[in-house]
């Protein structure tokens, strides 16, 4: 049980309550918010601060952009929802859209990021057995270690993480897994015939910022390619515009088979994901095979399409980069003997802590709370920062120096 000894009445009321009657499956900070705006959020008690989460990427463009609000509100007093059952005026408007912003034959709409990892990893297993030609149930997809899509039960039967996969059993088989980052590893099982398709994060953002090497992703992509194999890129947290390209695999001129995204997709206003691909993968999928009632519904298409032309129109991979780039030197130039490395591409960043307390990274992240900014832990000694893309270098320079003064707690 949380310890609210330090926290207002009116702030120990809403915990108490989410306490009391939610289910206990995450364990955020003890902050409640009620607004945000660009790149702050202020608390029941009006006290202001920085986002360094975005909500893990889904608010690139920055809290409540008036733009994706406006395309929000005056849709959602149009129609909202059809079901697949009808179209709608705005389906094809938004497939034509994206799929010309990304450059593919097709786009399938989903809602949430795991609902299009899962719908990428039917789609790799139809595409297996009607054209590739493998024997049925016998696909194979390569996944990395230390991976993170999703937790559904399919998709935490390849997790390496215990806490996403214990007591979960039994798993869905068809998976192996390779070292994120080891090309022999991969060339390795890509010996086998039967692998239909590689899924992987460009950069693993759950497991603590990790950038692979140089190189490693277009090398990656090529061996797929000459191995009939199906590169599946996972951009749900690194795609648009967070890595200061508007896909993380721009860097390296990698172009996936399937391309996932999510979160930002529709600036943190509701649930709208995407699974792109050319027509010889998409049309795999027939009537009846794969749905979603809301997957493409008027509102999410209409937010999605808003929210793109933000990142384009606001040059938000620009700002990423430049903005990204300035925080890490001045995150590296606070020679702080807790911060053992300093990581990250754009504005997706981590600091790992190097600290005797198991609970340093947590501790530190209550200080950065008290001081106007709030991050969360990850793999109990990484910090991610990842502000909104819209922060501004002297932003930046405030932020800074919010993180020296916190660490000044850890001793």
């Amino acid at each position: 049980m949380l310890s609210t000894s330090a926290l207002s009445p009116l702030t120990q009321q809403f915990l108490e309550k989410e306490e009391r009657y939610g289910a206990h499956n995450y364990h955020p900070l003890p902050v409640v918010l009620n607004r945000g705006k660009g790149v702050f959020v202020w608390d029941v008690d009006g006290k202001r601060y920085y986002d360094f989460l975005s909500a893990y990427s889904a608010v690139n463009q920055g809290h409540c952009h008036p733009v994706i609000t406006e395309a929000l509100i005056e849709q959602a007093q149009k129609l909202t929802l059809t079901s697949r059952a009808f179209h709608s005026d705005l389906l094809g408007e938004f497939a034509a859209f994206i799929t010309a912003f990304f450059g593919y034959d097709k786009v399938l709409p989903m809602n949430s990021g795991v609902e299009a990892v899962e719908t990428a990893l039917k789609l790799a297993r139809k595409w297996a057995y009607e054209v590739k030609g493998i024997t049925e149930n016998k696909a194979k997809i390569l996944v990395c270690s230390e991976n993170f899509h999703g937790r559904t039960l399919n998709v935490i039967s390849f997790s390496t993480d215990p806490s996403s996969r214990a007591n979960f059993g039994p798993y869905m088989p068809g998976y192996e897994v390779v070292e994120y980052n080891n090309i022999n590893s991969l060339q390795q099982a890509l010996q086998d015939d039967n692998v239909a398709a590689l899924l992987i994060e460009p950069i693993q953002g759950e497991a603590g910022v990790v950038v692979p090497d140089e190189g490693y992703l277009s090398k990656a992509s090529a061996l797929c390619r000459e191995a009939q194999v199906l590169f599946i890129a996972d951009e749900i947290q690194t795609g648009l515009a967070r890595t200061g390209k508007m896909l993380a695999c721009d860097d390296e001129d990698v172009r996936p088979d399937i391309l996932i995204l999510g979160k930002a997709l529709s600036g943190g206003t509701l649930p709208v994901s995407a699974v792109l691909a050319d027509d010889e993968i998409m049309l795999t999928i027939k009537p009846g095979e794969h749905g979603s009632t809301y997957g493409g519904n008027p509102l999410a298409c209409k937010v999605a399409i808003a929210a793109l032309n933000v990142l384009r129109d606001e040059k938000l991979a620009d700002n990423a980069a430049t903005q990204g780039r300035y925080l890490r030197e001045q995150l590296v130039d606070l020679q702080h003997p807790n911060i053992s490395e300093v990581r990250g591409k754009g504005l997706l960043n981590a600091i790992v802590i190097g600290h005797p307390n198991k609970d340093a990274a947590w501790d530190l992240c209550l200080e950065l709370k008290e001081n106007g900014l709030l991050a969360k832990p990850t793999h109990g000694d990484k910090i991610r920062f990842a502000p909104p893309l819209v922060i501004t270098r002297s932003q930046v320079d405030e932020c800074v120096d919010i993180i020296r003064r916190s660490l000044q707690s850890l001793s």
